[in-house]
């Protein structure tokens, strides 16, 4: 137990704008730009070694989780059924590993504790509640492992490009009113005549015309997660990629 505990440093700092810039799957920061992952092989890799480790997370009941990661430690979170404490397991990184490499090594010590005692004691909750024991408590909330829900307008991002409204704008009370306001500031700048062109004009009100029909009757999708870390979800046994944040137009 000494030695399991020696291998948990304290907590990492949560929100740094070095890790909001870097690779949600491996953490590397080079031409990111706007992009979340350095490249789609990159996302699916950590994907699959999540995946492949559900059996861990059922074992234990675990109703949620999350994982995220820094320069110096991978983070498990757990959220069991029928409880309220998040079970923490913290390990710190390798110098050669990717996040990916990292987590399987962790579960693979997660795993030998728990079938250690299994065989010990013949006893599922037993093994579980071991493994529990061995996880830090307190370091995180609730909030931090259960997913939030979050709402996206189901409408063509470039109509909102082309009226320079943001998403956000979309759950306004008066939306009508807004995409009128939005579309006559534009106007002034396309019309051909005040220097606009006809063709842009035209895109102009083609946009106007589509977003007050999507008005009348708005449709959302919903979506749960976070934005920085990759969620599980027990009922379906799935992990999920972290959700992207809501789109807005500077």
């Amino acid at each position: 137990m000494e030695e399991q505990r020696s291998l948990i440093p304290a907590r990492p700092a949560r929100n740094s704008r070095s890790r909001s810039r870097a690779c949600l799957s491996c953490g590397a920061t080079v031409d990111m730009g706007r992009r979340r992952y350095c490249s789609v092989a990159c996302r699916q890799r950590l994907r699959y070694k999540l995946q492949v480790r559900t059996g861990l997370l059922r074992a234990i009941n675990a109703r949620y989780a999350t994982f995220h990661f820094d320069a110096r430690v991978i983070v498990l979170d757990v959220l069991t059924a029928g409880t309220s404490t998040i079970f923490s397991f913290i390990f710190p990184r390798s110098a050669d590993r990717p996040p990916a490499e990292d987590f399987s090594r962790m579960a693979d010590v997660l795993g030998n504790v728990w079938w250690a005692e299994r065989r010990r004691t013949n006893r599922h909750y037993l093994a579980s509640r071991e493994l529990l024991r061995r996880a830090r408590q307190g370091s995180a909330q609730e909030r931090d492992v259960k997913p939030r829900e979050t709402s996206y307008p189901t409408v063509n991002h470039k109509l909102l490009v082309h009226l320079q409204i943001g998403r956000a704008d979309l759950h306004c009370p008066d939306l009508e009113g807004l995409i009128k306001k939005a579309f006559r500031r534009q106007a002034k700048r396309h019309h051909p005549d005040m220097g606009g062109s006809a063709a842009g004009f035209r895109k102009l009100r083609q946009a106007y015309e589509e977003l007050l029909s999507w008005s009348d009757h708005p449709t959302f999708a919903r979506r749960r997660g976070f934005p920085d870390k990759w969620f599980y979800d027990g009922e379906t046994n799935r992990w999920v990629q972290p959700i992207p944040p809501p789109r807005q137009v500077s």
